[in-house]
């Protein structure tokens, strides 16, 4: 149940153009083209480049139309708009996505370690408190004497 109200707080930082965020990245990549590659998908991945896009192509629609030919708005739907506006959108739903598979992980993960750590023998609680009572009862003095009869008229 945590995850999703996790992965909602995170979206919106996710699908922003955020400078600093961009800044904090790039010192964790090393090269020139990895910074280059850093910034312009950072940059182009975000909801605000999308609607530019869409801005910049809106603008060559009237020419497209003015010019009366079914292939030239045929081309500048495709060309033009889908191409332009969709990178960006694109961008935006795999780092959606990407953000909520981190935050399922991280959730998995950590179910994981609670999971191992009720399993583990020597950490109290879970399975430690059953293998002491089993080992209890195989004890002489330590179990109900109906436990340890019973136990021992199923072996014989």
């Amino acid at each position: 149940m945590d995850a999703p109200i996790k992965v909602r707080q995170l979206l919106p930082r996710v699908v922003r153009f955020d400078p600093k965020e961009i800044k904090e990245a790039l010192r964790d990549v090393e090269g020139f083209n990895a910074k280059v590659a850093l910034v312009i998908t950072r940059s182009v991945g975000t909801m605000a480049c999308a609607y530019f896009f869409a801005v910049i192509a809106l603008i060559s629609l009237p020419a497209a139309i003015n010019s009366g030919q079914v292939i030239v708005i045929v081309a500048w739907i495709a060309q033009t708009f889908l191409q332009l506006v969709l990178l960006s959108i694109i961008m935006v739903g795999q780092t959606v996505q990407s953000a909520a598979s981190d935050a399922r992980a991280a959730k998995e993960f950590a179910d994981t370690e609670t999971i191992l750590d009720r399993l583990d023998v020597h950490t109290a609680g879970g399975i430690k408190e059953v293998l002491d009572a089993i080992h209890a009862l195989g004890r002489p003095g330590e179990g109900s004497s109906t436990s340890q009869s019973g136990l021992a008229g199923e072996s014989s």
